[in-house]
C-alpha cells in the first residue's frame, strides 16, 4: 500500500466531520488500506468505537487528535503506543481544564511533556502553513524549529495538503523548501472530513450550524470545495505526484504507530478504610455478617449460594467493586440519605446481604448469572437510586474518598434526532422559522432518518406540504445519530485506582462537572469501572412524606410498612393509582383493575407486563386470563412447570429463559445467559440460528424428543425478546407497593411530597392537584406568611409552596423566608420593604392570591404596587384608592392557573359544566356509570402517546380530564387519520369526544374542539 490517511475527522469532530467511524473504516477497508488514523478536534471520543470497528475490519487503528495550540493554531498528534495515548489524554485534560470552557488550548509546556507521539504540522489552520500563506517565512521557520525541539526531528513532519485550493501549489512548494532546509520529513494528507464526496453538502451545512451562519452567508471555516473525502491510495499518490516521498511517508508513519488499547482490565480502587485487608476475606466477612442480619439463621443452602456467588465475584476480580458500592451505601446510611438498589444486581444474594438492594434473591430463587457469570465476564452494574436532593452529596463523597484524579462523571453525546435535526439544519438552510417550528412540534420522538417514513402515517404531518422540506429531510437522514456535543450522564461515575487521564481526557461540562470524553459504552469497553448514582425524585418524595407523617405519628417507619395490607391492594385493584411509583400510567391503571393484585408477586408481574415488548407480543391478556382462572395453564414439558408456574406458563422474566435453557438443554447458567442475550438483543439471524441449533441438540442429548425441543425453543424465542429482568421488577415493586400504601393511608402527606419534588412521575402537577381534590383533600393558595419552600400539610389540606410561583427564583425565595423568620409581614408595604423580592415575583404573588390575607383586592394591590415600591414601605393600606374593582372569580382562577401551573380551587372544566349538561355532554364520572352504548364526553387532553402495537398499526392512547377525574380514551388508526391533528397538531387542550364504552375505556369515534358557548 502506497498511502495511508493520517489526518481524518469523524463526526466526533462535532459539527465538522460528516461521516461516522463505521463509514470511514468500511471505506478504508474497501480500498484495502491496512491502517487509518482518526484525528478529531480536541478529543479522542471516538477512540473506543474506532478501535472496535477497525479491528473488526482488519485495519490497524492509529489514534490521534488535532489539538489547538497557543494562537489558536492546529496541530495533529498521533500516538505511537499506549504511553503516547496516555500523554495525549493528559495533554487534552490540561488544555480543557486550564482554558476557558469551549476553547481548549494546549500550552507549550504541556506539549513538551507529551512524549511517544508523532506530530504533523496540520492543515492551513496550522501555525507553519498560516505563516507561509501570510508571507512570514522566517516565523514559519522558527515555528518548525520549535516543533522539532519539542517532538524530536524524527517525530515531526511537515504536512502537505492536496493542492486543490488557491495558493496550495505555492504553499506546498514553500513547505518542501522548508523541509529541505531544516532536514524535516514531509507527509501528505487530504484532511478528510467525510467518507465520500456526496457528503460535502452535509459537512457544509453542519459547519453553518456550528458557526451560527446560513448557506447564503460567507464564513472562513466553510470549505470551498468537496474534495476532503477519503480517497483511495491511487488517487492520493496522483495528487502528490510532485512529492512522492510525502505520500510514501504516510506508510512509514503508520508503521511506527501501534494500537493504543489491549485487553483493558478494570482498575478498581480499594476502600481506604479497608486498606491492607484482603478484599475477598473482607467481602466474605461482610456478606456473612449481613446474611446473619437478614435471615437470622444461615442455612446450608444459603451458605452454598453465597459461596457460589463469592467464587465468581472473586474469580472475575470484582471484590473491590462490591466493597466500593458497599462503602457508598454505608455513607448514605450514615447521612440518612434514602436510596434503593435496582437492576440485575438484585439477582445477587451477596448484594442483598451487603444492603445494596432490598430484593431477597435467595428466597425469590433469582439467578445470579443474569447479573454476573464467568462465561460473560462483563463488568457488574449496580444502580443506586438516591434521593435527588442528596445525590450530589453522595457523589462528592466518592470524589473526596477516592481522589479527584481518579473519579469523573461519564459523558453522554447529544445526538441528532428528528426534532433537533429539523431545527438546526432547517435554520442553516434558511427555512422560515415558523415552518421549522410547525414541523418540529408535530414530529414524534423518532430518529432523524425516520421522518419520511412517518410523514405519510401521521395526519398532523400530512396536512403540511412536503415539498419545501424535501432537501431538509434528506440532510436530516444523513445526520441521523450524529453527535452534536458532549454532556453529563445523569448518574454515571467512573472510579479508578490510578489517574483517569491514563485512559481518557477529562473536561468540564456546561454544568461544571468534570467528565470523561467517553460515554458509558466507551468507558466500559476501555475497562473503566462505572458506578451509577442516579437521582430519583421518588426517593425524595418518600423521605419528605415520611418526615411529615412522623410529625403526627412518631412511630411510623417506612422500612417496616407491612407488605400485605388489604386496603393497599384494594386501592390498587380500583385502578386509582395516580401518583404511585411505576403504576400510574393509563396502561398500568387498566391492568391493576383487571389483575386483582393480592400480593407482591402480582405487582412484580404487572411491572414486567406493561412494557412495549409484552404489549406488542400480546402477552398481557393471556396472563390476566390465566391469573384469574379464565384460561387453563399448560406446560410443554414437566420440567417447565417449576420455572413458569408463578407466571402462569408465560415466559415473562429474563431469568426464566436462563432457567429453561439450563433445565431443558443442560446449558450452564452462563451459557444460558448468552442465549438470553442473543434473543433479547435481536442479534443476527445466523447467530440466533446457531445458538438455537445448539439448544435443540443439547436438549435431545438430555432425552427431550426433537419436536418438543424445537417447540420449546420457538416458544422462548417468541417471548425472550420481550422478557424483563425479574430482579429489576422486584426492586421497583417494593417502592411501588410502599408508595401505594402511603397514598392509601397518608394521602395528604404523600401528595404534598410529590408536588414538592416535581418533576417526577407520569402526570403534571395540575393532574396531581385534581387527584388531590378528588380524594377530598383541600388545596390552599400560597400565603405570604404561611407557605414555605415546600408544599405543606395543614390538617386535611395541602398548602401550595412559594417555590411554585412563576418566576420565583432561589434568591427571592430565600429573602422572603429569611425576612419572615424575623416577624410576619404585616402588610404588602412591609413585604416590599423587607423581602426585597423582584417586581415580577411580587406581581405574581399578588395575582395568585398570596397576599389575600393581608389585602384581598388583588387588582387594587397590583395597581398600587409601583407606589409601594417607590415609597419603600411607607405607603399604608389606608391610603389605597378603594374604587378599583377586584378581578372576577373566573379571572382569579385564570391567573392562579397561569402562575401556579395548576387549578387550585376549581378545575378548568367546571366552568363549562352547566353548558355541557344542557348539551348532554357527559362528565368523566357520568360516562363511567352510563349504560348508553354511545357516549359524548368533554375534557382536557392528558398525555397522548402512540406506543408500538402488535399489528404495527397506529393506536393512540390518552386521557380526558375534568373536575371528576380521568377517563381513558383509545383512538384506533382509522379515527386517528381523521382526528389525530387535533391532538398532535394544533393546540386544542379541550376536546369533545364521542365513542363507545369498552373495558373501562372510551373507544373514540369522533372528536372536535370544545365549543365553549
Amino acid at each position: 500500500m502506497s498511502f495511508i490517511h493520517l489526518h481524518c475527522h469523524s463526526n466526533f469532530s462535532f459539527l465538522d466531520g460528516a461521516s461516522s467511524i463505521k463509514e470511514l473504516v468500511s471505506t478504508a477497508a474497501s480500498f484495502d488500506m491496512p491502517a487509518l488514523a482518526i484525528t478529531d478536534h480536541n478529543n479522542v471520543s471516538a477512540a473506543a468505537f474506532f478501535f472496535k470497528e477497525a479491528r473488526a475490519a482488519g485495519i490497524k487503528p492509529i489514534q490521534g487528535v488535532e489539538i489547538s495550540t497557543p494562537g489558536g493554531y492546529h496541530l495533529v498528534l498521533l500516538a505511537k503506543n499506549p504511553n503516547g495515548y496516555a500523554n495525549l489524554c493528559a495533554l487534552l485534560t490540561k488544555a480543557y481544564l486550564n482554558s476557558p470552557r469551549g476553547n481548549p488550548i494546549a500550552s507549550w509546556d504541556s506539549l513538551t511533556e507529551c512524549n511517544d507521539v508523532i506530530a504533523l504540522s496540520a492543515c492551513r489552520q496550522g501555525e507553519i502553513p498560516k505563516f507561509i500563506l501570510k508571507g512570514r517565512f522566517q516565523e514559519a521557520k522558527l515555528a518548525a524549529q520549535r516543533y522539532c525541539r519539542i517532538f524530536g526531528r524524527d517525530s515531526f513532519y511537515l504536512e502537505l495538503e492536496a493542492p486543490l485550493l488557491p495558493g496550495s501549489i505555492s504553499l506546498n512548494r514553500h513547505l518542501a523548501q522548508l523541509a529541505a532546509e531544516l532536514d524535516i520529513k514531509m507527509t501528505a494528507s487530504n484532511n478528510v472530513h467525510y467518507h465520500r464526496k456526496q457528503r460535502f453538502q452535509l459537512q457544509d451545512l453542519l459547519t453553518c450550524v456550528r458557526t451560527l451562519t446560513t448557506l447564503n452567508s460567507v464564513h472562513p471555516e466553510r470549505h470551498l470545495h468537496g474534495e476532503y473525502y477519503l480517497k483511495n491510495a491511487t488517487a492520493m499518490v496522483e495528487l502528490f505526484h510532485d512529492y512522492p516521498q510525502a505520500a510514501a511517508n504516510t506508510v512509514e508513519i503508520a508503521h511506527r504507530c501501534q494500537p493504543v488499547f489491549s485487553g483493558q482490565k478494570a482498575k478498581i480502587p480499594q476502600v481506604p478504610s479497608l486498606a491492607g485487608s484482603s478484599p475477598i476475606k473482607t467481602l466474605r466477612q461482610l456478606t456473612f455478617s449481613g446474611a446473619q442480619r437478614r435471615y437470622g439463621q444461615v442455612s446450608q443452602k444459603l451458605i452454598q449460594r453465597l459461596n457460589h456467588e463469592l467464587k465468581i465475584i472473586s474469580a472475575l476480580g470484582f471484590c473491590e467493586y462490591f466493597l466500593l458500592v458497599w462503602d457508598v451505601t454505608r455513607y448514605a446510611r450514615k447521612e440518612n440519605i434514602r436510596f434503593a438498589g435496582r437492576g440485575s444486581a438484585a439477582d445477587s444474594v451477596v448484594a442483598y446481604c451487603l444492603g445494596l438492594t432490598e430484593v431477597d434473591a435467595f428466597n425469590r430463587n433469582l439467578l445470579f448469572e443474569r447479573f454476573l457469570s464467568m462465561e460473560r465476564a462483563e463488568q457488574p452494574d449496580i444502580d443506586l437510586d438516591i434521593d435527588a436532593r442528596y445525590r450530589d452529596k453522595v457523589a462528592a463523597y466518592v470524589f473526596d474518598t477516592y481522589g479527584e484524579d481518579n473519579v469523573a462523571s461519564v459523558c453522554t453525546f447529544n445526538t441528532y434526532h428528528a426534532r433537533s435535526a429539523v431545527r438546526d439544519l432547517g435554520k442553516a438552510l434558511e427555512i422560515p422559522e415558523t415552518m421549522i417550528d410547525t414541523l418540529a412540534k408535530r414530529l414524534p420522538h423518532v430518529h432523524a432518518d425516520q421522518i419520511n417514513s412517518v410523514w405519510q402515517n401521521l395526519p398532523e404531518l400530512r396536512e403540511l406540504d412536503p415539498r419545501p422540506y424535501r432537501q431538509l429531510l434528506h440532510y436530516c437522514g444523513e445526520a441521523a445519530g450524529f453527535p452534536r456535543f458532549p454532556g453529563t450522564h445523569l448518574g454515571g461515575l467512573v472510579v479508578s485506582s490510578e489517574p483517569l487521564t491514563n485512559i481518557t481526557p477529562l473536561q468540564q461540562s456546561a454544568k461544571g462537572a468534570i467528565i470523561t470524553q467517553f460515554d458509558k459504552d466507551g468507558v466500559e469497553s476501555l475497562g473503566l469501572l462505572k458506578l451509577d448514582l442516579l437521582s430519583l425524585r421518588t426517593m425524595s418524595a418518600v423521605e419528605d412524606a415520611a418526615v411529615n407523617i412522623r410529625q403526627k405519628n412518631q412511630h411510623f417507619d417506612y422500612e417496616t410498612i407491612p407488605l400485605n395490607d388489604k386496603e393497599t391492594f384494594s386501592l390498587l385493584n380500583s385502578g386509582n393509582t395516580i401518583g404511585i411509583f411505576q403504576l400510574e400510567s393509563p396502561a398500568q391503571r387498566s391492568l391493576q383493575r383487571k389483575l386483582g393484585a393480592e400480593n407482591m408477586e402480582d405487582i412484580v408481574a404487572s411491572l414486567a407486563l406493561i412494557r412495549p415488548g409484552p404489549i406488542k407480543g400480546n402477552m398481557v391478556d393471556p396472563f390476566i386470563r390465566r391469573r384469574l382462572g379464565q384460561e387453563s395453564v399448560s406446560y410443554l414439558h414437566p420440567k417447565l412447570k417449576p420455572i413458569l408456574e408463578k407466571t402462569y406458563g408465560v415466559v415473562l422474566f429474563q431469568e426464566q429463559v436462563i432457567e429453561i435453557a439450563t433445565a431443558i438443554a443442560g446449558f450452564t447458567p452462563g451459557d444460558a445467559d448468552r442465549l438470553r442475550r442473543v434473543m433479547s438483543h435481536a442479534r443476527s439471524h445466523e447467530e440466533m440460528a446457531a445458538i438455537g441449533q445448539e439448544f435443540i441438540d443439547k436438549a435431545v442429548d438430555k432425552g427431550i424428543d426433537r419436536t418438543t425441543a424445537e417447540t420449546i425453543y420457538s416458544y422462548i424465542m417468541g417471548y425472550a425478546s420481550y422478557g424483563f429482568c425479574e430482579a429489576h421488577a422486584a426492586a421497583f415493586a417494593n417502592t411501588a407497593y410502599k408508595t401505594a400504601y402511603l397514598t392509601r393511608h397518608h394521602p395528604a402527606e404523600f401528595f404534598a411530597a410529590v408536588l414538592s419534588n416535581y418533576p417526577m412521575g407520569y402526570y403534571s402537577p395540575d393532574t396531581i392537584a385534581q387527584e388531590v381534590r378528588r380524594r377530598g383533600i383541600g388545596l390552599k393558595l400560597p400565603d405570604i406568611n404561611i407557605s414555605t419552600d415546600k408544599f405543606t400539610v395543614e390538617d386535611t389540606s395541602i398548602r401550595i409552596s412559594l417555590a411554585k410561583v412563576h418566576q420565583m427564583d432561589k434568591k427571592s425565595l430565600a429573602n422572603i423566608l429569611t425576612a419572615r423568620q424575623e416577624k410576619a409581614f404585616s402588610s404588602p408595604a412591609d413585604f416590599c420593604h423587607r423581602a426585597k423580592a423582584s417586581r415580577p415575583v411580587t406581581e405574581n404573588l399578588i395575582l395568585c392570591g398570596a397576599f389575600d390575607a393581608l389585602y384581598p383586592n388583588r387588582r387594587q394591590l397590583l395597581w398600587q404596587l409601583a407606589e409601594l415600591v417607590r415609597q419603600d414601605g411607607l405607603f399604608t393600606a389606608t391610603q389605597f384608592d378603594q374604587n378599583i374593582p377586584d378581578f372576577s372569580f373566573t379571572e382569579k382562577l385564570d391567573w392562579e392557573r397561569d402562575i401556579l401551573g395548576m387549578d387550585v380551587r376549581q378545575h378548568y372544566m367546571a366552568r363549562f359544566r352547566t353548558m355541557l349538561n344542557k348539551k348532554r355532554i357527559m362528565s368523566t364520572a357520568a360516562a363511567k356509570d352510563s349504560p348508553q352504548a354511545s357516549l359524548t364526553v368533554a375534557g382536557k387532553v392528558i398525555n397522548p402517546h402512540r406506543p408500538p402495537t402488535r399489528s404495527g398499526r397506529i393506536t393512540v392512547f390518552f386521557s380526558l380530564e375534568d373536575e371528576f377525574g380521568l377517563l381513558d380514551v383509545t383512538m384506533f388508526e382509522r379515527q386517528y387519520q381523521r382526528f389525530g391533528q387535533l391532538i398532535f397538531g394544533q393546540s386544542h387542550p379541550v376536546l369533545t369526544v364521542t365513542g363507545t364504552w369498552s373495558d373501562n375505556c372510551l373507544i373514540l369515534q369522533h372528536a372536535a374542539p370544545l365549543a365553549k358557548n
